[in-house]
């Protein structure tokens, strides 16, 4: 996208990355898998398809446990995107308009990966497991905002918190999609994703300079990865614990969910 076209519609710049990114291989999480996997040293069988079923609020999952585990989460995603990043430092100048695309682009789709794997422990439901599944304008919305918090947006971070609030009165199983497509959420949306292309263009030319010098790019590159996606998961890791629909819930029964919502 050029700079005029950037300028006049910032937020179909990051739509259109937010998209190509969750059509990586690797990038969309399965969320009962993850679930199983990463709650199977400490939690119940029972416990852990409570967990599936319904959330890891419904199974009354302790958040120190939560936390636990998302901090395991964020260092393998971390340790992962920092190395790939590395890798594709170093080249050098003669390969930068292959590896400076390439690099952003696993980046991003690591921090889909990271958010997904917060969501799903913190009680948000499904999002990208569908491999096959276009991303519709709700769930677009919500990554963008999971985004937005990752980069420090204050309206983002308040924006999280009125799906969270929406989404825990019913513990629903399904993003609130006239909220996020047409409500006082959808705007909110389109100013945080105009506000993260601009940022991720400044992004991408830091990566370009960090990969000038092979070998020396490959250690700043792989450093300013680190530096910049860890402290991103935390960031969003802490905010999710924060909202009421990680907080313990009733225990549900077949017989009160209808239509894939509890009632």
């Amino acid at each position: 996208m050029s700079e005029k076209e950037l300028a006049e519609n910032p937020e179909s710049y990051f739509t259109a990355l937010l998209v190509g990114a969750a059509k990586l291989p690797g990038v969309r999480i399965d969320r009962a898998a993850y679930l199983r996997s990463a709650l199977s040293r400490y939690c119940t069988e029972d416990d852990i398809r409570r967990a599936v079923d319904h959330s890891p609020a419904v199974a009354n999952i302790p958040l120190d446990v939560l936390d636990r585990v998302a901090n395991e989460s964020i260092r393998y995603e971390t340790a992962k995107v920092s190395a790939l990043s590395a890798a594709a430092g170093i080249p050098g100048l003669l390969f930068l308009p292959a590896t400076v695309p390439a690099d952003m682009a696993q980046y991003f789709g690591h921090m889909l990966r990271i958010a997904q794997k917060l969501a799903y422990l913190y009680s948000w439901p499904d999002l990208l497991s569908d491999d096959g599944d276009e991303l519709d304008d709700a769930t677009k919305g919500m990554l963008t905002l999971f985004v937005g918090v990752m980069f420090g947006t204050q309206s983002a971070n308040a924006a999280v918190g009125k799906v969270a609030a929406e989404l825990s009165k019913t513990v629903a199983r399904k993003l609130p999609q006239k909220a996020l497509t047409q409500g006082v959420i959808y705007p909110v949306v389109k100013k945080v994703a105009a506000y993260l292309s601009v940022r991720m263009t400044k992004q991408t030319f830091a990566k370009t300079v960090s990969k000038a010098i092979p070998l020396i790019g490959a250690v700043v590159s792989g450093g300013l990865t680190l530096a910049t996606f860890l402290p991103m998961a935390n960031r969003l890791r802490t905010h999710l614990a924060s909202l009421d629909l990680t907080k313990p819930k009733p225990p549900v029964t077949d017989d009160q969910v209808i239509d894939g919502e509890i009632v």
